[in-house]
């Protein structure tokens, strides 16, 4: 299978070079040439990782079948994720898709385990660079996820950058605990855009390019725009539709709709991407907080990123350029790269751009969007709670705001629970009426605790106990400096 750029410039590759490269030469994020179908009779026999080498064998044609039992093996274990990959919890009369039972407790442990052994594997396949320098922009739960991805995979380094002061404190706790010599993390100054933008600008830098080449190393990142962090997550709305049917909640072939709480789209696409290939997906119901530019560019057709920005108590979804958008504008035009490249360039000159009126319509009877603003959530953390005794992250909550307008009524509906409420522990006893006081976050993880008699994750609450790295601190105008200090 081929890969090619959703902006047409840079030649087609393989699946190993496009999770090597990350990025495209031509700035376009690499995706199919075509995507494959997939539904097979036996989905709900099928375990999580069995479907997983199936899957990763459709899109991954050059690498072999030992290569992907190993990278899902090792990906998937019970060291990992020791209570299952995925649960699925019933809650009223919606499925809550729980991601968040991996070695950070946020769903994206669930690539970030896999991407590092596909890039080992992908980096094995070539002749050349030696080492793979990673840079990652985070707006949260990323950094943790993909430092511990690839803390002490032979051949790479890893340079996680967060929006200093935007982040939870839990989650930056996270990222300044354990880890391997192979790791930094970064607090930069400005927002999650800032760090991204300042990644992207990075992976053009041609001059810090060659001088890595020089140095026998080159760029890849671990962000969503890497094909293979997007394709583990199609993995994993399979074996939810798969377990719905196995616990006789739908029947065989049963339309659900599905909600994602997401800032940067990729969660969301998967689920696109797996409703392309055949699972049984009515409506993609995709919810963001007030940070809204996703609803207004599927509601109204107008990407806009000229807006205020706010800091909300679900960071990860604190994001105005959502890049996995691009994808999504590049498939619904028919694989248009000059249209998905001009579309792109506008927005980085004027800051905004409108899908075409036709383009809407391919996608108006699948996708739709809503947000629900700070209160809204903190309003259905209680609500759940006070009802059904189940505690809510901030992000999850934010879908189920949206859910609870805009879904139809009577449809099986799968939510995405994208994060532990024990991340969160501040925002999620102040939504239960909680007086916060000026305990540290490790202390609130005891008081949630004992609030809704649960148990956090132990990867939480053993960072009471872990070692600490000194925090490093950046400037924008610093990350060129910063890298090559680093990796070179």
């Amino acid at each position: 299978m081929q890969y090619i750029s959703t902006r047409g410039q840079a030649p087609p590759v393989t699946a190993a070079q496009a999770i090597l490269s990350g990025i495209a030469a031509d700035g376009g994020l690499y995706v199919p040439q075509t995507l494959p179908g997939y539904m097979p009779a036996e989905l709900a026999q099928l375990d999580y990782a069995e479907l997983a080498e199936r899957i990763f064998a459709l899109y991954l044609d050059d690498f072999s079948a030992a290569e992907i039992a190993d990278i899902v093996s090792g990906a998937y274990s019970a060291a990992n994720f020791p209570r299952g990959a995925v649960r699925l919890a019933e809650i009223g009369d919606m499925t809550l898709l729980e991601l968040w039972h991996g070695p950070t407790a946020a769903f994206k442990d669930l690539a970030l385990q896999a991407l590092p052994r596909l890039l080992s594997a992908a980096l094995g396949k070539q002749q050349g660079d030696s080492e793979l320098v990673i840079l990652v922009a985070t707006s949260g739960d990323t950094g943790k996820a993909a430092l511990e991805g690839f803390a002490g995979v032979p051949h790479t380094r890893i340079l996680v950058f967060y929006p200093e002061g935007g982040v939870s404190r839990v989650q930056e706790l996270q990222m300044l605990s354990g880890g391997g010599a192979n790791t930094n993390a970064v607090a930069l100054g400005g927002n999650f855009d800032d760090c991204q933008n300042g990644v992207k600008a990075l992976f053009g830098d041609e001059e810090l390019r060659r001088a890595l080449k020089q140095a026998g190393k080159s760029f890849s990142s671990a962000n969503s725009i890497n094909w293979g962090r997007l394709l583990p997550q199609i993995v994993y709305y399979y074996y939810a539709y798969g377990q719905m049917l196995r616990s006789g909640r739908i029947s065989a072939g049963e339309a659900i709709d599905v909600a994602v709480p997401t800032g940067n789209f990729g969660n969301i696409l998967a689920a696109w991407y797996a409703r392309k290939m055949g699972l049984p997906i009515r409506k993609l119901i995709c919810a963001s907080n007030e940070n809204n530019v996703l609803t207004d560019a599927l509601e109204r057709g107008l990407y806009d990123r000229e807006r205020p920005f706010y800091r909300t108590s679900s960071p990860s979804m604190d994001i105005l350029i959502s890049s996995n958008f691009e994808r999504f504008v590049f498939d619904v035009s028919g694989n248009d790269a000059a249209y998905t490249a001009a579309a792109f360039a506008q927005l980085r000159r004027q800051g905004s751009f409108v899908l075409d009126r036709a383009l809407r319509h391919v996608y108006a009877e699948a996708m739709c969007g809503g947000y629900a603003a700070q209160a809204q959530a903190h309003a259905a953390i209680a609500e759940v709670f006070a009802r059904y005794g189940y505690v809510l992250d901030p992000h999850t909550a934010v879908g189920w705001s949206v859910v609870g307008r805009l879904r139809e009524p009577g449809r099986p509906l799968l939510l995405a629970s994208t994060a532990s409420p024990y991340k969160f522990p501040a925002a999620v006893l102040g939504a239960l009426g909680e007086e916060i006081g000026s305990g540290d976050e490790l202390s609130l993880l005891r008081r949630l605790a004992a609030k809704t008699a649960t148990e956090p994750p132990a990867s939480l609450a053993a960072l009471e106990h872990l070692p600490r790295r000194p925090r490093i601190g950046c400037q924008i105008g610093q990350m060129r400096e910063l890298v090559s200090e680093l990796c070179l």
